[in-house]
C-alpha cells in the first residue's frame, strides 16, 4: 500500500483567479488550476484551450532541415531508393508508416525495414547496414533510432549510403556522422521545442517539404500519425505537441484513415470520442503488440492500408497477439515480485535492478512500469537473449534514469532513451556489478521526500460545483498527457452513504456525499456523486463506519445504460485531521 504526500499547488493570486474566472464565465476551482499552470491572462488560456495550425513552428528552425529536404529531393529526383529505418514500438511505427506514406505520395522510390526485437536487438545495427547495401540503398532515413548509433552510421559512409536522423532520443556526447541530424536534443539547437516525439521530429520534415513544394496543407494530413505517437510515447502535452495532438486527435475523430478504422473497429473507441487518453489504454497497447510478440512491421502495414476491411483483418491478430502479451506480462510480473520483495527487505533500496534468463523481452517494459507503479523504486528489467542481458529502466518523477545509465556506461554494451524510461544491454557477467553501482547511484541522489510518490492537488472542490458546465470546460484543458495531467481535485469533510462496496480485485466503489459549504448543519443540503478507487481496498477502513475523509481525485463522465454521468476517480483518500 503505497501512502501518498499531498502536494498542494501553492495559493494563487487572488485577484487573478477571480478576474479570470470573471472573464471566462468559469468556476474560481477551474481558474485557479489555470493561474497555476502558467496562464494568467484571458488571451493565453484561449490560445491554450484553441490551438491552431498558426501556433506550429517553422520547420526550418530545426537545424540541418534544409540539407535534409535537399537530399530527400535529390534522391527523388535521381529516382535513389530511400530507406526508412524505424522502430518497434508505437512511435517508431507510426513515423515508418508516416514517412512511407507521404514520400510515396510525392513520387519517392522508398521501401522501409523494422528490427527484429529478438533477432536484431533495438536500433540501427552493423546487419541493418548490411541489408540496407544488399538492397542498393542509397540514402538511410531513421526515425525513432540513430542518435547514438555511430559505429552503424560510419559503416553505412564508408559504404557509401547517406543517412539522415529524425530522433528525438539525447545524443551521446559524439555526434554519428549523417548528412544531416533532426533532433531538438543536438548541442546548440535552436529549435524553440525540445519535447517532441519522433513522430513529431518526422512531422517537420514532412512539413519543410510540403512547404518548399508549395503542398504543406498535405502534410498536415498526417497528424492524426502525431497524435498516437506524441500520447503513446508520453511527450509533454504542452507548447507545440498540444497543437500537433489536438489537430490529430480532430483528424481521427472526424475522418479516421482505412488504417486506423480498422484498429478502432477492435477497440471500444468509437469515432468522435477519441481521446489521448484512449490512445495510451486502448490503440498503443494494440499497435505495440506487433513488435512485442512478432513482426512489428505488421502494424506499420496495417496502418497504411488503403481498405479498411483488411486493415481490420489485421488488426484482429495483433488483438489476439495483445491477449497472449497480457498473458507474459502477468506470468512475468507474478515471478518478479517476490524478488523485488527480497531485494526491498535486504536493507534500505533506493533500486531494484532484477534479471530473469527467460522473462520474454516483449513485456519488459511494461513489467518495469508496473514494478515502479507498486513500489515508487527505478526499476531494471533484464532477460537473457543471445548470451547477454538485454531489458528496460523506467524511474519515478525525481530520478533521471537516463543520467544515471551515463554512468555506468563502461559496463553496458548499448543504452539509450529518455529521463524516465530507456533500453540496455550488457554482459551477462556485468549484471552484479551493474546492480550495485546503480544502487549507489541511485542512494546518492534520491532522499526519503523524493521516494515518496506524490499526488499533486491542483484545486480544492466544492462537490456542490459540479455540472454539466463545469465538465465542458474541464474538457478544454485535453488533451491530457505528461506536463498537463488532469487536474487533481481535493475535497474535505466526505463520507460514504451506504457503506463502502469492494469490487473487482482490489478496488472500493462508494456513493460519496459532501454537505453545502453554506449550510453544512443541513441534512438535505448534501451533495452525492458516485466514487471509485482503483487498488484502494487496502484503505477501507479509512472512508467506512460513518468516518468523515478527504479524497484527491480526477473527475471522469461514464456512460451507462445511454445515459452519462459523472463520477469521481479517487487517486487517494485520507482521514480528515
Amino acid at each position: 500500500m503505497l501512502n501518498y504526500y499531498w502536494k498542494f499547488q501553492d495559493k494563487q493570486d487572488e485577484s487573478t483567479v477571480k478576474q479570470l474566472a470573471s472573464s471566462l464565465k468559469m468556476p474560481k476551482s477551474l481558474a485557479s488550476v489555470l493561474v497555476a499552470r502558467g496562464m494568467n491572462t484571458e488571451s493565453n488560456v484561449k490560445k491554450f484551450f484553441s490551438p491552431t495550425v498558426e501556433d506550429i513552428h517553422d520547420p526550418y528552425l530545426m537545424d540541418g532541415m534544409d540539407v535534409a529536404v535537399d537530399r530527400i529531393l535529390h534522391a527523388i529526383k535521381q529516382n535513389e531508393l530511400i530507406w526508412i529505418h524505424g522502430d518497434y514500438d508505437v512511435d517508431g511505427t507510426t513515423s515508418t508508416a508516416m514517412m512511407l506514406m507521404f514520400l510515396r505520395g510525392i513520387g519517392a522510390k522508398v521501401d522501409y525495414h523494422i528490427p527484429d526485437r529478438f533477432q536484431e536487438g533495438y536500433g540501427l545495427t552493423l546487419l541493418n547496414v548490411d541489408i540496407a547495401h544488399k538492397k542498393n540503398v542509397n540514402l538511410i532515413l531513421t526515425v525513432d533510432v540513430g542518435i547514438t548509433s555511430l559505429d552503424s552510421l560510419d559503416y553505412a559512409y564508408k559504404l557509401g549510403m547517406d543517412t539522415i536522423i529524425c530522433d528525438h532520443h539525447e545524443p551521446a556526447e559524439t555526434l554519428p556522422k549523417a548528412v544531416a541530424i533532426l533532433d531538438p536534443f543536438i548541442p546548440g539547437s535552436n529549435y524553440p521545442f525540445k519535447y517532441l516525439a519522433a513522430c513529431g521530429v518526422a512531422f517537420k520534415l514532412i512539413q519543410a517539404i510540403g512547404i518548399r513544394l508549395g503542398i504543406e496543407e498535405r502534410a498536415f494530413e498526417y497528424l492524426d500519425f502525431v497524435a498516437i505517437a506524441s500520447a503513446a510515447d508520453m511527450v509533454p502535452m504542452i507548447g507545440e505537441n498540444r497543437v500537433l495532438v489536438t489537430i490529430g486527435l480532430e483528424l481521427l475523430n472526424e475522418k479516421p484513415r482505412p488504417g486506423i478504422k480498422g484498429l478502432l473497429y477492435c477497440t471500444n473507441l468509437k469515432v468522435g470520442q477519441i481521446t489521448s487518453s484512449g490512445i495510451v489504454f486502448a490503440l498503443a497497447p494494440l499497435i505495440n503488440a506487433a513488435g512485442r510478440l512478432g513482426d512489428a512491421c505488421r502494424s506499420v502495414e496495417m496502418m497504411s492500408q488503403d481498405c479498411e476491411i483488411q486493415a481490420f483483418q489485421m488488426a484482429q491478430q495483433l488483438e489476439q497477439e495483445n491477449r497472449r502479451r497480457r498473458i507474459f506480462d502477468e506470468q512475468t510480473f507474478e515471478q518478479t515480485i517476490p524478488l523485488a520483495e527480497k531485494l526491498i527487505s535486504s536493507g534500505n533500496r533506493k533500486s531494484l535492478v532484477l534479471h530473469g534468463n527467460d522473462w520474454h523481452a516483449g513485456v519488459i517494459g511494461i513489467v518495469a512500469s508496473r514494478l515502479v507503479d507498486r513500489f515508487h523504486l527505478p526499476t531494471v528489467l533484464l532477460t537473457t537473449m543471445h548470451n547477454m542481458a538485454k531489458g528496460s529502466a523506467r524511474s519515478i518523477m525525481n530520478f533521471d534514469i537516463h543520467t544515471a545509465l551515463k554512468q555506468t556506461s563502461h559496463l553496458l554494451f548499448e543504452f539509450g532513451g529518455h529521463k524516465h524510461a530507456a533500453g540496455l544491454s550488457m554482459k551477462l557477467e556485468n549484471v552484479p556489478i551493474f546492480s550495485d553501482l546503480f544502487e549507489e547511484i541511485a542512494g546518492g541522489v534520491l532522499t526519503h521526500e523524493m521516494m515518496t510518490p506524490e499526488l499533486a492537488i491542483d484545486a480544492e472542490l466544492n462537490l456542490h460545483e459540479l455540472s454539466p458546465l463545469f465538465m465542458k470546460q474541464l474538457d478544454k484543458f485535453a488533451p491530457f498527457g505528461f506536463d498537463n495531467y488532469k487536474p487533481i481535485f481535493y475535497s474535505k469533510n466526505i463520507s460514504s452513504k451506504n457503506g463502502i462496496k469492494i469490487v473487482g480485485s482490489n478496488h472500493i466503489k462508494f456513493r460519496a456525499q459532501q454537505s453545502h459549504p453554506d449550510f453544512p448543519d443541513n441534512s438535505n443540503m448534501k451533495f452525492e456523486i458516485d466514487a471509485i478507487g482503483h487498488n484502494l481496498a487496502d484503505k477501507i477502513n479509512l472512508c467506512s463506519h460513518g468516518k468523515k475523509f478527504s479524497i484527491a481525485y480526477n473527475l471522469e463522465e461514464y456512460n451507462y445504460n445511454g445515459h452519462t454521468s459523472i463520477q469521481l476517480r479517487i487517486r487517494d483518500l485520507r482521514l480528515e485531521d
